[in-house]
């Protein structure tokens, strides 16, 4: 199994745009992830993680859903949110990560992808 760390970023995201999407084959974990707000007034934003991954074995037999990891969270003006903070996700194949933004926001996740 290979580790390749990856950057993803994208700016100016203002309406619901999916900024990544795990690929076929791979586990990846999200090690950082920080939303900019480079406006002069707040802005919120809605993160969502999409996933369809099927049922667990034993205990945890229940197919995934799609959670809101941030719903509409102001970021004041001029500055960030770093959601993870010391935290990790771990994604599987086909999970999306989604932005949506009142105004022009800008995105940067850190991950690592094991294939």
């Amino acid at each position: 199994m290979a580790n390749t760390f990856k950057q993803i970023s994208k700016a100016g995201v203002t309406s619901s745009d999916v900024i990544y999407t795990v690929a076929g084959s791979t586990t990846t974990v999200v090690i950082g992830l920080i939303i900019g707000n480079t406006q002069s007034s707040d802005i919120t934003v809605t993160l969502t993680l999409s996933t369809d991954t099927g049922s667990r074995s034993g205990a945890n037999n229940e197919d995934n859903q799609p959670v809101e990891l941030l719903t509409s969270t102001t970021i004041p003006a001029n500055s960030s949110l770093e959601l993870l903070a010391g935290n990790k996700i771990v994604l599987e194949t086909t999970d999306v990560i989604n932005l949506t933004a009142s105004a022009a926001a800008d995105i940067s996740i850190s991950v690592m992808e094991i294939t």
